[in-house]
């Protein structure tokens, strides 16, 4: 008997998912059968993205797992009706891009590069900035990809700290965690990254509180969630100097509205939500490994932890 497996993430890229899924699965020398569409009762696995039409899952009796196409779960980890395990999607495409994003704007602040891209004709600025090592750098959320990032920036010879719920070790990196680390952390970041999960926990982990924590005329990057951020207090930091600029990718309602006032703030830079995607050919590896080890009575990679809801 075929493993039946049902695609039912992201509408529209069926297309685009369907030949990846298909190399990926046959390299595991599975026997499958690949579909956008299945009777319920015959799925063993499901492919998913939380803007899926599938919010039901009580009619798949004999489903195994669901594969969750993004990094993030809060669009599905609350589902009542999903009792079956649910792995995220933890993918080397996906890390690079954010450890990309993250080094170049990085780098950006750090260099003052805006300074001398915006000149004017005459402006002479012959400051050279400090080396990396004299800049300290704070990463909130030490998972897959804030730890890779923390890594690569500490290669580079950044002072880098990093915070998380709970106890981490990375190489080069100091670690704090717990309510008792967080000001530690946030006291550190001359430049402060976000990449935390978006949970009832973490929102509004920067408000007017923490933000007071930083070090005046700190570096703001988030490319994690937005609700991280709380963006009436992010905007009175940004008017009083507290903070010196806002790199942000991601945002409470995408698209942005076109009258938000990060569009127009002088401090505030917006991409739309480009610092990372999943890569359908490395994705399409991690599922199909996940449905070979459940097939094969192996742990599943990447399961959720439904009490944190990550």
């Amino acid at each position: 008997m075929p493993v039946n497996i049902l695609y039912a993430a992201t509408p529209g890229k069926w297309e685009t998912y369907q030949p990846t899924l298909t190399k990926a699965l046959q390299a595991t020398g599975l026997d499958f059968d690949l579909r956008n569409e299945f009777d319920p009762e015959a799925v063993d696995y499901i492919v998913y993205a939380s803007n899926s039409p599938l919010q039901d899952f009580t009619p798949y009796k004999n489903l195994k797992a669901v594969l969750n196409l993004w990094a993030g779960v809060e669009g599905i980890v609350g589902n009542k009706s999903l009792t079956v395990p649910l792995a995220r999607m933890v993918d080397k495409g996906m890390t690079s891009g954010m450890v990309e994003w993250v080094t170049g704007h990085t780098l950006r602040h750090h260099l003052g590069m805006d300074r001398h891209i915006l000149a004017k004709p005459g402006e002479w600025h012959p400051v050279a900035p400090p080396l990396a090592r004299n800049r300290r750098v704070t990463v909130l959320g030490l998972g897959a990809l804030g730890s890779a990032c923390a890594t690569t920036l500490a290669s580079l010879g950044f002072d880098v700290a990093g915070w998380s719920r709970s106890a981490k070790s990375i190489p080069g990196v100091t670690c704090h965690h717990g309510p008792e680390g967080l000001r530690a952390a946030l006291e550190h970041g001359e430049i402060t990254i976000l990449l935390m999960p978006n949970t009832p926990e973490t929102e509004n982990t920067l408000n007017a509180e923490t933000i007071a924590m930083l070090p005046r005329g700190a570096i703001i990057l988030n490319p994690g969630r937005g609700p991280l951020i709380d963006d009436a207090a992010l905007l009175s930091a940004l008017d009083t100097g507290q903070v010196g600029h806002a790199t942000l990718d991601v945002f409470r309602v995408e698209p942005l509205p076109a009258d938000h006032a990060y569009w127009t703030h002088p401090k505030v830079t917006v991409t739309p939500h480009i610092a990372s995607e999943t890569r359908p050919d490395t994705a399409s590896e991690v599922i199909a490994e996940n449905i070979r080890r459940g097939e094969a009575g192996e742990p599943f990679l990447h399961l959720v932890d439904r009490t944190r809801g990550y």
